[in-house]
């Protein structure tokens, strides 16, 4: 047995929306689907010694990327449910942190409105807990945000109002990401540096990151150089947006067999074969199983108008075609009967024509005509010497009276029932148009008006008779004789 086996690798991408979002990718990833096909195709031959079988095996991976951008909402409102009261960004109540610090109202938050705000009172210039350098006073607290289940990077969103009244202070956001205890990003922006007359500021940024996120460290800090107004902040939001990518992955395999037969077939079996498929509807269901449906062949109605209107269509073609046939013998002309009945396979048995039983008849009544009337055989020649001149004309002419030359209607007849395929020989319209033929020749029109219906009798009435064997019993007793007498024969 040879087995050989071809493998084809082939890798079809195909991108309904481009989604340009690596593993590894810092930031947010553009929202789309992408749609990735590997195919492979495994062709297998195996050589049975009377068949080669080939299978070919297709299998189809389809990888659907759907990416999309999610919102955590402002993780410093406590209606969202990520901090307290008291760690809300609305800055009503200090969140803690290094050096000092006042939550003045009203006047004393300038631009920022009558409510409470935050204030950085501390002239110091030291690097806070965050590491950010040149701090005096900052406000911090930890969010824990593992509940959004952050696998895929994204960015953190902030924004703060500030009111700084001295050029010389200073102000900072600084936020740092953390995977448990591991550090995943950590920004600082300088909102209002030493040195600028911001007054009134809105500010807002971003912090990109890459992998997993369940922590965010948040800190406001600064300096207040001249000790006499420091800089004032409030209304602070940090939102995180983060990539979800989902994937699905199908696989349909496919699998196709053909067999080569190495010409081991009779043929007889291809011919049986070949009827399969000619006869057959052949059809391939959901599971692959062979469905074999029979076409109905066509009907066609047969009459004895039809069969008649064909014969005269070809007994027009035979009289304008064909020359004057020559005469034949009774002998031809019966051969040629007999041969319709062989092509057309029915037995049918036909009257013996008047003729020969005349000329069988006659010399019969000859012979016993002299022996009875002995006496009288010269008077009925003398009497009936012209009749007898005439019967005796007769008895020579009469065998030449059947011989008749065939007429075209004959053999349109003949070709008709030629042109029967031997396959639908025993169809019912072709057995039907057979009869019609012998009876337009017979010229007897009227022979399907009596005609009987045979109905068929239900088998069902012979399956359940019994019948017994009036001999069986007999039998069974000269088998049991037979064997005595040939065990008595060893004695």
């Amino acid at each position: 047995m040879l087995l050989r086996i071809l493998v084809l690798w082939l890798l079809v991408y195909c991108s309904y929306s481009k989604a340009d979002c690596l593993p590894d990718t810092e930031g947010l990833c553009t929202p789309g689907v992408t749609v990735t096909e590997d195919i492979q195709v495994e062709v297998t031959e195996e050589d049975l010694g009377t068949e080669i079988v080939t299978t070919t095996t297709t299998t189809t991976t389809t990888t659907t990327q759907t990416v999309t951008n999610e919102d955590s909402g402002d993780i410093l409102d406590g209606s969202n449910g990520y901090v307290v009261t008291n760690k809300e960004g609305d800055m009503d109540i200090d969140w803690g942190g290094q050096g000092p610090a006042s939550m003045p109202t009203g006047n004393n938050c300038y631009g920022l409105g009558a409510d409470k705000c935050a204030m950085i009172t501390g002239s110091g210039n030291s690097t806070s807990s965050m590491g950010v350098a040149g701090m005096g006073t900052t406000f911090i607290q930890t969010v824990d945000i593992s509940d959004l289940n952050i696998q895929k990077g994204g960015e953190v969103r902030y924004t703060i109002e500030v009111d700084k009244q001295d050029a010389q202070d200073r102000i900072y956001m600084h936020i740092k990401g953390l995977n448990g205890n591991s550090q995943v990003f950590s920004g600082t922006d300088i909102l209002s540096e030493s040195g600028i007359s911001s007054g009134y500021q809105s500010y807002n940024g971003s912090f990109d990151f890459s992998g997993i996120l369940n922590r965010l460290t948040i800190e406001v800090g600064g300096r207040d150089i001249n000790l006499a107004v420091g800089p004032v902040f409030d209304d602070v939001t940090v939102n995180v947006f983060y990539n979800v990518i989902n994937t699905i992955i199908t696989q349909q395999i496919t699998t196709v067999e053909e067999i080569y037969y190495l010409d081991l077939f009779s043929t007889t079996e291809l011919e049986f074969a070949e009827e399969v498929f000619e006869f057959n509807d052949i059809s391939f269901d959901d599971v692959g199983d062979i469905d074999f449906t029979p076409i109905e062949p066509e009907t066609e109605e047969v009459t004895y108008e039809t069969v008649e209107l064909e014969i005269q269509e070809f007994e027009i073609d035979f009289e304008i075609d064909l020359p004057e046939p020559e005469l034949v013998s009774v002998e031809i002309e019966t051969e040629m009967e007999l041969e319709l009945e062989i092509e057309m396979e029915m037995e049918i048995d036909l009257p013996e024509p008047e003729v020969e039983e005349t000329i069988d008849e006659q010399p019969t009544e000859e012979t016993t005509e002299p022996d009875s009337e002995t006496t009288e055989e010269p008077t009925m020649e003398t009497e009936n010497s012209s009749e007898q001149e005439d019967i005796q004309q007769e008895e020579v002419e009469e065998p030449k009276e059947p011989v008749k030359e065939q007429s075209a209607k004959e053999k349109a007849a003949t070709k008709i029932v030629k042109k029967i395929d031997d396959k639908a020989r025993y169809d019912e319209s072709n057995q039907m148009k057979t009869l019609i033929v012998m009876q337009i020749l017979g010229n007897t029109k009227t022979f399907f008006d009596t005609q009987s219906t045979i109905q068929d009798t239900d088998v069902n009435e012979y399956l359940n008779k019994t019948i017994e064997d009036n001999y069986g019993v007999l039998f069974d007793m000269a088998q049991g004789q037979t064997m005595e007498d040939m065990i008595n024969a060893q004695y």
